[in-house]
């Protein structure tokens, strides 16, 4: 199927749900007494531009037109690289700005606040702050979750990371201490695997680790209003790129009102809008 033709696209999807348990005396809960149908949201395919199939993508955002992407380095994908850069959506390439010791760290989510980004790592509890203009690292900063996996923001009020429970967590970006954590929830059970996320009008769009679904979070209850599946974007890389593995991958674009959508090794970034 070529994606790079006029004619709308839609898909449909629904997500399915993991249990995970977790103590935390700050946890929001917000019960559902009875089930409620997730209402499966359509897009349309706008755009796409290639991408470095050696990215291995585990953060993406916009701040006033320029793409940022972050990457990780497993072990076993020798020309993979922890950085974070400029994309260039003409070439697929990143400008990088910054980049880990690979033998150390593992890159995770970034994102901008105020005017400086923050970068999350895997399994070190730790993160990195830089200048948004120089880039240059400015310290480095403690979680106590037990993994980094996908960081947004909400202006400069707070820092939202997830760390592959069904539960996210809220920042301060000032001082980084937390302010609260949010159970996600479909119909009342937990959904695990949160991954890359965005926030964008009360709503949290989070990737859900090894599925080709983006759920759209209640930003306030922790519920799932919304999900979308994007298998035919996932099927295409794979296509295109027999060693494109999972979507990962989601950012804004304020003045398009689009999304872009990526994985990891995917070979193109799309560009979609979503449509209910």
């Amino acid at each position: 199927m070529n994606l790079k033709c006029s004619l709308p696209i839609f898909f449909l999807f629904l997500v399915c749900s993991c249990d995970k348990h977790r103590n935390d005396s700050i946890i929001s809960k917000h019960k559902i007494t009875k089930d409620k149908t997730i209402i499966k949201k359509e897009y349309i395919i706008q755009k796409t531009y290639p991408h470095d199939i050696n990215s291995f993508t585990e953060g993406l955002f916009i701040d006033h037109g320029v793409v940022y992407e972050s990457t990780g380095s497993p072990e076993t994908l020798p020309n993979t690289k922890s950085i974070f850069g400029i994309l260039d959506l003409q070439t697929g390439l990143i400008n990088t700005k910054a980049e880990l010791d690979k033998k150390i760290f593992f890159g995770e989510g970034i994102a901008k606040c105020g005017n400086r980004i923050f970068q999350l790592t895997y399994k070190n509890k730790t993160g990195f702050i830089y200048d948004s203009k120089t880039y240059k690292q400015l310290g480095l900063f403690q979680f106590d979750n037990n993994e980094g996996w996908g960081l947004t923001n909400i202006k400069d009020e707070a820092l939202i990371m997830s760390d592959g429970t069904n539960i996210l967590t809220f920042l301060e970006p000032k001082n980084l201490q937390v302010i609260k954590r949010l159970e996600v929830r479909e119909n009342n059970m937990p959904v695990s695997n949160l991954n890359e996320l965005e926030y964008l009008n009360g709503k949290i769009y989070a990737n859900i680790y090894t599925t080709n679904t983006i759920a759209e979070i209640d930003s306030k209850t922790g519920n799932i209003l919304k999900t979308i599946d994007f298998s035919a974007l996932y099927n295409d890389s794979k296509n295109k790129n027999p060693d494109s593995l999972e979507m990962n991958g989601i950012a804004y674009n304020e003045s398009t009102k689009t999304f872009l959508i990526t994985g990891k090794l995917w070979p193109l970034v799309y560009e979609i809008k979503l449509i209910n």
